[in-house]
């Protein structure tokens, strides 16, 4: 059973999917339904024997292109709606034990494409009206499948997080003719404490307002609002930046890092959002090698962030990792 349930106090929709409790959940070893098919080791979701990168549609996805009715009936005070949009899983290469950060720049540059058009084609669906791409990686943030491989959701509503963030810099450009991550961005340079590392065309660094320790933002220094406005040196720029920022993470602690990285653009729900600047957000639950960051109370309960650490000492300290990162 899939549905979205209306949240009254937080004015949002809840996804159910129950069917998702039969997903796969940690394959026995020497078995991946992300490799490539073979006779050794079978019929899997790639029935080929080798490939470069794949998009294919999640066979558990918490949306549907074609969902089933509620299964309870809305009201005024608590509506229902059915769950449609779109899951897609994107594999970003045949080698099981490869990571993110250890893909050749070129094949980062082609994933770039792959985002920039699944953005593109999912978004010119009418009823899709928010198309969140992000990666979920290690086992402390849920991973059950460890092939590299990231996710797409196209959502039939603006998710309640991307709303605020909507709000937020609309109202600062009505007040100050000017975007609000250019702005921060700019502050960011002129004070250099939380800068990780610049390009001609992109820029990582730890916000001032870190939630999580070692959070970074990677942004274009060029006020666009989503990938498909990037020019192709941009993209290699980008591709670039992501392969510095995750080997910088591995670097951090002597192993592969976990995260989750979030790609955060524009709505395509047929409003204009020129206020808006795309960037991507990476959130590690790492606080210290052998320490984890939980949302516990203040966090989940009342959604108040605590941070353990100065968002210029983890930018120092990721300097520093980055150092150690062979080029």
């Amino acid at each position: 059973m899939s549905e979205m349930r209306w949240h009254p106090l937080l004015e949002q929709w809840i996804i159910t999917a129950t069917h998702r409790q039969r997903r796969t959940y940690h394959p026995p070893r020497g078995y991946c339904p992300f490799c490539p098919s073979s006779k050794a080791r079978g019929f899997t979701e790639v029935p080929r024997a080798e490939y470069d990168i794949v998009v294919f549609e999640n066979r558990f996805p918490t949306l549907q292109q074609h969902p089933p009715r509620p299964a309870v009936l809305g009201s005024s005070l608590t509506p229902v709606g059915v769950s449609r949009g779109i899951c897609e899983v994107v594999l970003y290469s045949p080698e099981h034990e490869q990571t993110f950060a250890g893909l050749p720049i070129v094949q980062i540059y082609k994933l770039v494409r792959v985002w920039s058009d699944r953005y593109r084609e999912l978004g010119a669906r009418r009823f899709v009206h928010y198309v969140l791409i992000f990666e979920n990686k290690g086992a402390p943030v849920g991973v059950t499948l460890t092939h590299p491989h990231g996710q797409i959701y196209a959502f039939p509503f603006v998710p309640s997080l991307i709303e605020r963030e909507l709000a937020a810099s609309r109202r600062y450009f009505s007040r100050e003719r000017n975007c609000l991550k250019c702005a921060l961005a700019a502050r960011e340079r002129r004070e250099r404490k939380r800068i990780i590392f610049s390009s001609q065309y992109f820029e990582s660094f730890v916000p001032f307002y870190a939630r999580w320790p070692y959070e970074v933002h990677v942004q274009p220094r060029r006020h666009v609002q989503d990938l498909t406005q990037l020019t192709d040196g941009e993209r290699w720029s980008l591709a670039r930046m992501l392969k510095r920022v995750t080997q910088t993470y591995d670097a951090l602690f002597g192993f592969s890092l976990p995260y989750m990285m979030l790609l955060h653009q524009q709505p395509t729900d047929g409003h204009r959002h020129g206020h808006y600047h795309f960037h991507i957000e990476f959130l590690p639950p790492n606080r210290t090698a052998d320490k984890l960051k939980y949302l516990a109370g203040s966090e989940t309960g009342a959604g108040s962030f605590s941070n353990d650490t100065l968002p210029e000492q983890t930018a120092a300290a990721l300097r520093r990792a980055m150092r150690r990162v062979k080029s």
